[in-house]
């Protein structure tokens, strides 16, 4: 049993093995778990999409899903939901884990819409992960991401005193996230930010500015604490 389930894992990440100590009956109930997951998967059919073995826990939501696109073996948590509501959608790509209770949305406003979300292979995010889209976001190949992770790529303007903040509009620059970083939890990522390939971003670090790769990097507001 061990190992017929660990061989249809590896199919997702060839580099996965149980832990000795794993026993039967905690096998069987990860099993029964995620056949669940890929029946609810199938329902992406109705929605005119290859579920591609995607996996989807319970209360996943999408809309303007016809602008989603996702590679294989997909996983979602619980009580995700997932808006594609922007210029160019959401764009998820082969073996991506997206923790319970996350929030992936391009754009809330139909006046004024977001550009895009792109996810590369490999990746993995944290529960209670928020990813905005509004001035475009990107994350590489091969990152890890921990628990309350969130992206902002947009700001408001506030210049005029005399005007409700809500009124002066935005500003969207972008947020770049290179492959193969590691993001802390409640890691904050602003508008603008470009992070290089291989860094590190300490728990609870606020990202205003751009940091270039292999920077090892932490702080309110972040600063780069060495080099890897």
């Amino acid at each position: 049993m061990k190992q017929l389930l660990q061989s249809i894992i590896q199919k997702r990440n060839p580099n996965f093995s149980f832990d000795p100590a794993l026993d039967n009956f905690t096998l069987v109930s990860f099993f029964w778990a995620q056949i669940w997951g890929i029946l609810r998967g199938c329902k992406l059919v109705f929605r005119f999409q290859n579920p591609k073995m995607a996996s989807l826990g319970k209360n996943v939501h999408f809309f303007n899903s016809r602008k989603i696109s996702f590679g294989k073996f997909m996983k979602i948590g619980n009580n995700v939901h997932l808006s594609a509501l922007g210029k160019n959608g959401i764009t998820i790509g082969n073996n991506v884990s997206i923790g319970a209770f996350s929030r992936i949305i391009i754009s809330t406003s139909f006046n004024h819409l977001g550009e895009h979300i792109k996810i590369g292979n490999n990746v993995g995010l944290g529960e209670f992960t928020y990813l905005g889209g509004a001035g475009g976001l990107e994350i590489g190949d091969e990152c890890i991401v921990g628990q309350y992770f969130s992206c902002h790529p947009e700001n408001h303007i506030v210049a005029d005193p005399d005007i409700s903040i809500r009124h002066q509009g935005v500003t969207r620059k972008g947020i770049k996230i290179g492959k193969n970083c590691w993001i802390g939890s409640k890691v904050t990522i602003l508008d603008g930010v470009e992070i290089g390939d291989g860094c590190v971003i300490a728990a609870g670090a606020v990202v205003n500015k751009s940091f270039p790769k292999n920077s090892i990097i932490g702080g309110v507001p972040a600063k780069i604490l060495k080099t890897r």
